[in-house]
């Protein structure tokens, strides 16, 4: 009942609008945020014409920033794959000590062991190159006997072709 008396163009934007209502009457929240596949399934088919009936998960989450809790529901498409924030180590003012110290990051070390690795697979690639080299190379052949003869063909068949066409009638100069 979602899209009744609302014009046509605005049907999918009032249907955001009822998800988002529905969710903060029954959840009890006061922040609904739409999941990614939700929002493609709804606007999916444009402005005028959303899907009629969706099902859906709901999820309501808490965070806490700082001092403050916040909490909102979290609505997406039911079986859409859960997409889960990666955990942010932080390390503590011994770790940033040790890093300032030895003059290294953990992810200079893994960006050098990453060049180390493509180094390799490079060397084994240009071997590889080397031993094909060696291989005797493959026959030559003449081309030009098959590009004469599709010549041929396609001189015939634009002849054929061209006298069942009307021809177009030229413009006659009057003086």
């Amino acid at each position: 009942m979602a899209g009744h008396k609302v014009p046509i163009f605005l049907k999918t934007r009032k249907a955001v609008k009822t998800i988002r209502s529905f969710t903060m009457r029954h959840m009890k929240v006061n922040d609904v945020k739409i999941g990614r596949y939700l929002n493609l399934k709804l606007w999916e088919r444009g402005n005028t014409h959303p899907p009629a009936k969706v099902q859906v998960n709901i999820e309501v989450v808490s965070e806490k920033k700082g001092n403050k809790e916040f909490k909102f529901a979290r609505v997406e498409l039911v079986g859409a794959p859960k997409e889960e924030k990666k955990a942010v180590k932080e390390k503590g003012l011994m770790g940033k000590l040790k890093d300032k110290v030895t003059g290294k990051d953990a992810k200079a070390e893994t960006k050098e062991a990453q060049i180390k690795a493509e180094e390799k697979i490079m060397e084994k690639a240009q071997e590889e190159k080397m031993e094909h080299s060696k291989a005797p190379l493959p026959k030559q052949h003449d081309l030009s006997k098959k590009s004469e003869a599709k010549s041929i063909h396609e001189k015939q068949f634009m002849r054929d072709h061209k006298e069942q066409r009307p021809s177009k009638p030229q413009a006659q100069i009057v003086r």
